[in-house]
């Protein structure tokens, strides 16, 4: 994409706008003019509050996109448009919005009117789409709460074309507080794709694309871990191939989908360096450089060149003419075990183009046995294949039985298939076979140098506590194909495909000169689609294993009846409340369980009956901070009394100071007189919330659900 030219008009100038469109060639800032008209009318935009307005032009591949840019005094209009005045992109910011900022209190819940939200959405969609071959679907909002302030409402999805589902997205968001669009982004044709929307009446039937595509779909018989319990696996059908084919809805042949563009203008792109082997999971943590310095002091484990010895005793690895380059240890904790790891690595003089092999091991420091093997090798199509595929199999089985003692249990499960000349070597998969099937997940992967034959790859997994279901009764290969078939819909739909360019074209022409090989076309297809997730068919029942869909959001299974159950889903969809599947609102309340509550507010949600000392101490910190409670009150197990409940919340969300002052509040609960001189003001303050209704009951032991309605009617208050 490249920045053409920019212009700058003042607001004395905008009122130029008005002029109509040269018909003749136009100029640069005629263009502007009617572009910035256009987008004005389109939008029925009231820009007089704007002092400032420039515009930039990009000319893109496939056309010209218009930024136009309002301000003034802090509030902010940008928006995209095609030539034609087509709105691609819009983004509204005005001064002073309704932000809050409660440092460390209780946040308040942020308001919106769905509907309304949804009416927003859709008069906005109205103006900005073609009305002749654009449509959008919109679901009820699902409001992206902002605690402490408005809410906004996202509306996303895909562009209908001729009613049928598109590659075209669109994302637009309403503002809580007066419900105007502040954002919108879509994907257009013109700059996306080439030619124009194909008809969207089939040639060929549903059935028949849907048989045609049935034959696509290859399942393999294997062993995989049983999602309930992870010592355990399990026959099951899965998909071999994961290749998506559509058919053309026109000539009922198979077609593959658009991957990416072919592209070779430019620089040829810089080779990422290879990752930096230190870098392990949040269970390996680096050793201090006093314990470096010592490292190799320490008892049983090799100093740098024993591990080098080792490894080279295994002539596979042919590194002759290697050197060591580095060497890192680190601490790995796996449980209560501690093991140490060293990556040691190994580089080759640079070649007259500058390239320079190297290998990476990872090894057990104390055993010097290696774990795993990464090269770094370059494709070269003018490199030929001096070591067949045959050879290179031979290799790596007797590699894989010197390297582990476990490699009778495994057979050869996959072959690279990247086999042409100029990749840099022969990728073998050997896989644990158990009851004549393949369990991958322990599984040995080499690779074999196309031209020295050397080991340059490994990755190795065994687990020797998991146990295999029996083989005995397992359902046939056609009613597996049917069944994992029967979770798919057939939909016709426009999809992206690649084409390749034409010299002849003036646009593909342009493309073309520009480095580009093919572009995407839209193709009216039939495809495969599905809603859930399945990982596929169980071998003994013959039925489709489905598994549950994380949304990420919170979720309980045992509040739709409870009485305080609105308040509880409410706060859930803002992200307040317990990470469980339970909420127990009928449980007595520990104050652990307020603590934890409350800063869930601040983004501390955890499952209270599963954290470490660690978490809980972060959580108790955040409500330290919020003013909630101090140190010295903590009493993780102690049940929480109304009273204290009351107190507590109140003081999270800054009103312990007001609370305490003596003699200037009155309350009306029907038993206000058993209430303490010292609670009085609290007890004022929750009836003036709402969170109290009818007898205050300060002695009475506070449950998880009168916690949560409280909570919800303190956040209700006014920002």
């Amino acid at each position: 994409m490249h920045r053409f030219t920019a212009f700058l008009l003042t607001a004395a100038l905008l009122t130029a706008l008005c002029v109509p469109a040269m018909a003749a060639a136009e100029t640069a800032d005629a263009r502007l003019t009617r572009v910035t008209q256009t987008v004005k009318d389109t939008l029925d935009l009231d820009t007089e509050v704007y002092t400032d307005f420039y515009g930039d032009v990009y000319e893109q591949e496939l056309g010209t996109v218009w930024t136009l840019r309002w301000s003034a005094n802090g509030s902010n209009l940008n928006i995209e448009a095609l030539e034609d005045g087509t709105v691609i992109n819009y983004y509204r910011n005005d001064a002073e919005p309704e932000r809050y900022s409660y440092g460390d209190t209780l946040p308040t819940l942020p308001k919106t009117d769905g509907a309304a939200a949804k009416a927003a959405a859709e008069a906005f969609l109205q103006k900005v789409l073609d009305g002749k071959t654009e449509t959008v679907k919109l679901d009820d909002p699902s409001p992206v709460h902002q605690l402490g302030g408005s809410a906004v409402t996202r509306f996303n999805g895909r562009i209908l074309l001729n009613g049928l589902p598109s590659p075209l997205n669109y994302a637009l968001t309403v503002r809580g507080s007066d419900n105007a669009v502040t954002s919108f982004y879509r994907d257009a044709l013109a700059t996306s794709f080439l030619g124009n929307v194909p008809s969207a009446k089939p040639a060929v039937t549903k059935d028949a694309a849907a048989a045609t595509l049935k034959e696509t779909l290859k399942l393999e018989l294997i062993y995989v871990r049983d999602e309930t319990d992870e010592n355990r696996a399990v026959l099951r059908y899965v998909r071999k191939d994961y290749t998506e084919q559509y058919v053309d809805a026109q000539t009922g042949k198979l077609v593959k989908p658009d991957g990416d563009m072919i592209f070779f203008g430019g620089n040829a792109p810089a080779v990422a360096e290879e990752a930096d082997m230190d870098t392990g999971s949040s269970k390996q943590r680096a050793l201090t450089q006093v314990e470096l310095s010592g490292i190799e002091k320490l008892e049983g484990v090799l100093d740098s060149a024993a591990l080098d010895k080792a490894i080279r005793a295994e002539s596979a690895y042919r590194l002759d003419g290697f050197s060591l380059s580095r060497a890192n240890y680190r601490l790995v904790k796996d449980g209560e075990t501690e093991r140490v790891l060293c990556s040691i690595q190994y580089i080759a003089p640079e070649d007259e183009d500058g390239y320079i092999p190297s290998r990476s091991f990872t090894v057990d420091a104390r055993s010097g046995k290696v774990e795993s093997l990464y090269s770094y090798n370059r494709w070269d199509k003018d490199v030929k294949s001096v070591v067949t595929l045959a050879a290179a199999q031979n290799s790596a089985e007797a590699f894989l039985k010197r390297f582990t003692d476990h490699a009778e249990e495994f057979a050869l499960y996959r072959t690279d298939d990247r086999t042409a000349d100029g990749a840099p070597g022969y990728g073998f998969t050997f896989a644990r076979k158990v009851n004549g099937y393949f369990f991958p997940a322990d599984a040995c992967a080499i690779q074999i140098d196309r031209v020295s034959g050397a080991v340059t790859g490994v990755s190795y997994a065994y687990d020797e506590n998991i146990t295999f279901d029996g083989a005995d009764g397992i359902v046939g290969d056609a009613a597996a194909l049917d069944a994992w078939m029967g979770t798919y819909d057939v939909v016709l739909a426009y999809r992206s495909m690649p084409k390749a360019l034409d010299k002849s074209v003036p646009v593909e022409s342009n493309l073309l000169d520009i480095g580009y090989r093919s572009f995407r076309t839209l193709l009216l297809t039939y495809g495969l689609d599905r809603e859930g997730y399945f990982p596929g068919i169980d071998a003994k029942t013959g039925k489709p294993v489905e598994l549950p869909q994380v949304s990420g959001k919170l979720a309980y299974n045992d509040v739709a009846a409870h009485w305080a159950a609105t308040e509880i889903n409410t706060l859930a969809e803002c992200g307040v409340g317990y990470a469980a599947d339970a909420f127990r609102p009928d449980k007595q309340l520990t104050q652990w369980e307020l603590v934890a509550l409350i800063a869930s507010s601040r983004g501390y949600c955890v499952d209270v009956d599963n954290v470490s000392a660690e978490e809980r101490d972060a959580v108790y910190k955040s409500a330290y901070r919020m003013g909630a409670l101090t140190p010295n009150e903590r009493a993780d197990d102690a049940l929480v009394f109304r009273g204290d409940l009351v107190r507590i919340l109140l003081n999270s969300a800054g009103y312990g100071p007001v609370a305490n002052l003596i003699g200037i509040y009155t309350c009306s609960y029907p038993d206000a007189a058993s209430i303490p001189l010292g609670d009085l003001g609290y007890a004022a303050l929750a009836q003036g919330f709402g969170m109290v209704k009818g007898n205050y009951s300060m002695e009475t032991i506070a449950t998880r659900a009168v916690a949560a309605v409280m909570l919800y009617r303190l956040m209700q208050r006014e920002a």
